[in-house]
């Protein structure tokens, strides 16, 4: 079973407002991944919220997903990753996808894509490429879920993504959106029909 996580904690401080309820074709960011992931099929999804957790539920409807609130998101990413990490080793999943927020613009079927390479080959990491570059979202085999929790919260993900370089299978797709990070005021501008 693969399983979807999302990372919904920061506080925004660049945007100004909580990415998680800026809009995207009409839906929140959130509601955008969350309905995604589960249209490309992630038997269960875990929702990592932190600041203003309590504003978010009230508006996504997240009935969907399990949701985890990381009372100590302010130390960072890899603390609202282990949370929700730890909540998902309830499901005993083989893999995890790995979507962060802020990254609206991945499609159900860049995600199947990605669920797909690491159901016929089972590599430690399936990242997917946009004519050549790295993007969104990042498939993550169990086989690592213990390194990540170990890791200190003020060490980023990617030390332990980069280390397994060599059995990372990188997946080049059509779509641009898994490059699409919206992180501030401008690139929420740039992304259009909102």
């Amino acid at each position: 079973m693969i399983a979807g996580l999302i990372l919904s904690a920061g506080e925004s401080r660049r945007m100004g407002r909580d990415k998680a309820l800026l809009t995207y074709y009409g839906r929140t960011f959130l509601a955008t991944i969350l309905g995604n992931l589960i249209a490309a099929g992630m038997a269960r999804v875990t929702v990592v919220l932190g600041h203003h957790a309590e504003i978010i539920q009230e508006e996504v409807d997240l009935a969907a997903a399990r949701v985890v609130v990381n009372h100590q998101y302010a130390r960072g990413q890899t603390s609202s990753l282990q949370a929700g990490l730890a909540a998902a080793l309830a499901d005993f999943p083989e893999a995890i996808v790995l979507c962060l927020v802020d990254h609206p613009a991945i499609s159900a079927g860049v995600i199947a894509i990605v669920k797909a390479e690491f159901e016929s080959s089972h590599p430690l990491v399936v990242i997917p490429t946009h004519q050549g570059q790295r993007g969104h979202p990042i498939l993550i085999n169990h086989a690592l879920f213990a390194e990540l929790l170990a890791l200190p919260p003020e060490q980023p993900a990617n030390a332990v993504i980069r280390k397994y370089r060599h059995a990372t299978r990188f997946v080049e797709v059509s779509d641009p959106g898994v490059l699409l990070d919206v992180d501030n005021p401008t690139t929420y501008e740039q992304l259009g029909s909102r």
